[in-house]
């Protein structure tokens, strides 16, 4: 078996699946399992630490909320900063913030105006890409700070919501990166 291959059954037999929630339906992915385990939360850590190293990031964004905490062990184990993204009022001072489309309405995210400069090289992380709107709105954000995006890193791609075809014109040839897709 291929070092990816085992990266990727430890990595399932630590997601549980919820059924019905947050409503009747979905099948939510829960990684809180993974997170509980020290060997598979540190071999996700690695995996994300070699794309950093492969994309030659020099910063790591974190998208609200578990994306912090996939995204902020990462950037220390690399050596790197660690930039959050978060929901719009959340952060204090200066930011700069980005709208995108919901199924039903809007949402905002936003960072410090001062947290990525010209020339830094920016992968963003995530668990899970599902539609993503939350992840293409990072993208612009991004490149509105100035800074390049190295790539986009997902724990988990629910292939089925077509995220990766929302995503492709946003990342302008920039790796999408899912170490899971289902």
């Amino acid at each position: 078996m291929s070092a990816d291959a085992e990266l990727r059954e430890l990595l399932l037999s630590r997601i549980s699946d919820v059924p019905d929630y947050p409503q009747p339906g979905v099948m939510f992915k829960d990684i809180t399992p993974l997170l509980a385990d020290a060997a598979a939360f540190g071999a996700l850590t690695d995996a994300f630490v070699d794309l950093c190293a492969r994309h030659r990031a020099d910063k790591v964004v974190g998208l609200e909320a578990r994306g912090f905490i996939l995204a902020a062990p990462v950037a220390v184990r690399a050596g790197i900063g660690f930039v959050p993204v978060r929901k719009a009022g959340k952060l204090p001072g200066a930011t700069l913030g980005q709208a995108y489309e919901l199924e039903y309405g809007t949402a905002e995210i936003e960072i410090h105006a001062d947290a990525l400069a010209p020339g830094d090289r920016v992968l963003v992380i995530d668990d899970v890409l599902a539609t993503g709107g939350t992840a293409d709105a990072s993208l612009q954000l991004i490149r509105r700070a100035g800074a390049e995006v190295a790539g986009l890193a997902v724990l988990l791609e629910l292939g089925f919501l077509a995220g990766r075809q929302r995503l492709e014109s946003g990342l302008k040839g920039a790796p999408l990166e899912a170490l899971i897709t289902v």
